[in-house]
């Protein structure tokens, strides 16, 4: 059954919708209602419906933008416009903004009952196609391209001739537009079911491609438990849709395969030849990701240098990598215990010494250099001192060095994680508090302002204060709302712009559902109690 949220500012017809209209027997389930386009963004945010029925035409914010703020805050949702305006330039300016339906008033129950049956069975399609295990056999010349330029970097075209020839591939695949500045950016994504197990499939290529298709040029192959997606276009359109678009598939992921998804993102690059270095960075991305239900990370929220050159460590040096980026200092303790019971004399201790030590120390330096301050790592080596002489031939100082650099360095990590999104959520709270009377901010703005992703930001927000971004910005503004109102020298329309609304009648309906009362009635209850207290 698919959630359903209405939004209409005439209250008889959208009481005759909600009581009129059999919800369940046509396949939905009634959530919520609005009478005005911020309510029902409001109400999508919190609710997540399958299905956003609203008129066109609204108050306080318009039935386009609505759409367009519902596509930022929940992109899987889908959008049924209702209205009596039957203009074309409104349907057209929809499309891109998941319109599944454009319905004309006046309707009868009856109309609409066929209408919705209608639109079950375009989502009914959406969610099959999703889940669908059949493989769509397009872009096949541009995989064999794409995945050794990713998986394993051309090494060997150090020549002019050798990347000449790569570029002119990759001009003949559409990857490199003569004349235009074409961005890239790499996805990793792994689809984690209710009991933590990754059962990523090369079916999901084709779900996640039906999902980025309507954002973005991209080419999508499976290995190894995940699928890797390279993103391309101008650089205006990655900022614009990226974290849309990522934020799509986790939503379609959760609401029709009822699973989690983990997805790491690269930085966006301008050299399709180094398409290597922006895989490494997704793969280092997603490990940071140590919640079992999954999450999106990109590279660039969790680490602040780029590294050009990492190098592929051996098995246990990357799984120390792992833990190290996740926090986890009791795994990283044990994978150390396993590798080291499993080296069964001095010799093998001295080899692990001659490439495990050097290249650990170097690998978790470099997480610890990009994520903690100097301070904190400076405290490590003393901790965790190299002294390689002494290690050589001692079993007990190999194994000691070992463990305790990537167990003390997962605590450092984990904790730094923890300070850092708290620094970010102080920073979006003390720019919402400075810049609330600015009419444009929003979160995307706000990522913007702090550097971070909206979905990170976004996420952080909920978690760290309980609230969504919407709700605290509104706080803010109704605080200063009731702080200007009791000056009688302001006029309603005066409060209104100062705390950053251009609409009257919007700042009046916000206030009245924040306080009670509308800002005429406060001013009056204000100055009679002014007037006692003489």
């Amino acid at each position: 059954m698919y959630t359903v949220v209405v939004a209409d500012d005439e209250e008889e017809i959208r009481r005759a919708l909600v009581k009129k209209i059999d919800w369940n027997s046509l396949g939905f389930e009634l959530v919520g209602e609005a009478s005005n386009g911020a309510e029902a963004l409001e109400l999508t945010e919190k609710l997540c419906p399958d299905l956003l029925l609203t008129d066109i035409m609204m108050p306080f914010i318009g039935g386009i933008e609505l759409a367009r703020q519902v596509r930022e805050v929940r992109p899987a949702t889908q959008i049924a416009f209702l209205t009596g305006y039957e203009v074309f330039e409104f349907a057209k300016k929809a499309i891109q903004y998941n319109i599944v339906s454009y319905l004309l008033k006046p309707i009868s129950a009856e109309e609409m009952s066929e209408e919705l049956i209608k639109i079950r069975k375009i989502i009914d399609k959406k969610f099959e196609q999703f889940r669908s295990s059949a493989q769509v056999k397009e872009h096949l010349e541009t995989i064999s391209f794409v995945m050794p330029l990713m998986l394993d970097g051309y090494t060997h075209a150090n020549s002019n001739e050798n990347r000449n020839m790569i570029l002119s591939e990759a001009g003949k695949q559409g990857l490199v537009t003569s004349g235009v500045d074409t961005s890239y950016c790499v996805l990793v994504t792994s689809v984690i079911d209710k009991s933590g197990i990754n059962i990523t499939s090369k079916a999901c290529v084709n779900s996640f491609d039906l999902v980025l298709k309507k954002y973005l040029d991209h080419v999508s192959f499976y290995t190894d438990g995940r699928v890797v997606t390279l993103l391309y276009g101008t650089q205006r359109a990655l900022e614009k849709y990226l974290h849309i678009a990522v934020e799509d598939i986790c939503q379609s992921v959760e609401r029709i395969m009822n699973c989690s998804s983990s997805i790491g993102i690269s930085r966006v690059g301008d050299n399709i030849l180094n398409l290597h270095e922006l895989y490494v960075e997704a793969m280092n991305a997603i490990s940071y990701n140590s919640d079992p239900e999954g999450s999106i990370r990109y590279i660039s929220d969790m680490e602040n240098d780029y590294f050009s050159d990492i190098e592929m460590f051996e098995a246990f040096v990357a799984e120390e990598e792992r833990c190290v980026r996740g926090g986890l200092s009791d795994e990283a303790g044990r994978i150390a215990d396993k590798l080291f019971d499993s080296l069964e004399n001095v010799s093998r201790y001295k080899l692990s010494a001659n490439f495990i030590v050097p290249n650990l120390t170097s690998s978790i330096y470099k997480i610890l250099y990009s994520v903690v301050d100097k301070e904190h790592t400076d405290k490590l080596q003393q901790e965790c001192p190299l002294q390689m002489a002494d290690l050589y031939g001692n079993v007990a100082s190999i194994r000691a060095y070992c463990k305790n650099l990537c167990v003390r360095a997962a605590e450092l990590v984990g904790d730094q994680c923890k300070k850092t999104g708290s620094r970010h959520c102080e920073l979006a709270l003390d720019y919402i508090n400075k810049e609330f009377s600015n009419p444009d901010i929003s979160l995307v703005s706000v990522s913007r302002k702090i550097a971070v992703s909206p979905n990170y930001l976004s996420a952080l927000v909920r978690k760290e204060t309980g609230s969504t971004f919407i709700e605290l910005l509104t706080k803010r503004r109704m605080e200063e709302a009731v702080s200007l109102l009791k000056y009688p020298a302001f006029k309603v329309k005066d409060v209104a712009l100062k705390c950053g609304y251009v609409d009257q009648h919007y700042f009046s309906y916000s206030f009245k559902k924040e306080t009670g009362m509308s800002p005429v009635q406060f001013k009056k209850q204000m100055t009679e109690e002014s007037e006692e207290e003489r």
